[in-house]
């Protein structure tokens, strides 16, 4: 039943992302009921009755399904339709992703019965600010195209190609910022719920190790981002550089970690 799931989550994706901007009512249908199929396949590989199965896998994954999810509300109001060729192929990839590094299994036993929202948010706060992070990326190589020689915006790759089919630069930042914001405040539910679980479970409210130090730290930059876009308008190559370096402290803190952990040196995470 979860292969199933997968493949038709999957396939669909390949099928939407292909199909010609025209059929836009079947783009938005069909990008739908893969996103719900897609739910279903990471519930399924996370949830079981007594332990949570994490891992980066499950990360890459989620911060796809939340990317396909942005990508389906924004359309309906801003023309992002470009990043379809781009966001449902990549999610179709990410799909398979828990199957084959399943992560490692955390037991519920003895855990406060809100322990697993404190994870599902911690979750979606990472795939948030993951996604930003490549939509920043995806932003500065737009910028840089625009202001290339025309020699060299002739050469047209497919990747050049996918560029030159995102939406406009302005509208791009807008659904940036909106996905620092949501980020953010998930990653805030997530330090909250962090203080109090951390203080169930071990008699004291933060346990100093590179998770919390780091997750602290990307919460920090993303903070002062969104109070600079506020208060002084920031854009371009200020927030791009915090964008970045506040994924990478999160990268750090949570994925990078168990990447190591589980793929290298085949081990679960402490």
């Amino acid at each position: 039943m979860k292969l199933l799931l997968i493949h038709a989550a999957g396939l669909l994706y390949i099928i939407c992302a292909l199909l010609p901007d025209q059929r836009r009512r079947m783009v938005a249908g069909g990008t739908l009921l893969a996103w719900v199929l897609h739910a279903v396949s990471l519930a399924d590989a996370v949830v079981t009755p007594d332990h949570l199965r994490l891992g980066f896998a499950v990360m890459l994954s989620a911060a796809l399904w939340i990317s396909v999810g942005a990508y389906w509300v924004e359309n309906r109001n801003l023309s992002v339709d470009g990043l379809r060729r781009m966001v449902l192929p990549t999610a179709a990839l990410t799909i398979v992703l828990p199957v084959i590094f399943p992560g490692t299994a955390i037991p519920l036993a003895g855990k406060p019965p809100l322990f697993a929202w404190h994870i599902a948010v911690s979750t979606l706060a990472y795939g948030s600010l993951t996604i930003a992070a490549f939509h920043a990326v995806l932003m500065a190589m737009q910028e840089s195209r625009l202001h290339a020689l025309p020699a060299a915006v002739g050469h047209r790759g497919w990747l050049s190609l996918a560029i030159d089919n995102l939406p406009p630069l302005l509208t791009m930042e807008r659904l940036l910022f909106r996905m620092i914001a949501l980020g953010f405040l998930l990653l805030t539910l997530t330090v909250i719920s962090g203080v109090f679980f951390s203080e169930h479970l071990f008699g004291k409210p933060f346990r100093w190790e590179h998770k919390t130090v780091f997750t602290l730290l990307s919460w920090l930059l993303f903070g002062v981002l969104l109070a600079g876009r506020h208060w002084r308008g920031w854009r371009g190559r200020t927030a791009l550089t915090f964008t970045l370096s506040g994924f990478v402290t999160l990268f750090l803190a949570y994925v990078g970690s168990r990447f190591v952990l589980e793929v290298v040196l085949h081990r679960g995470a402490v």
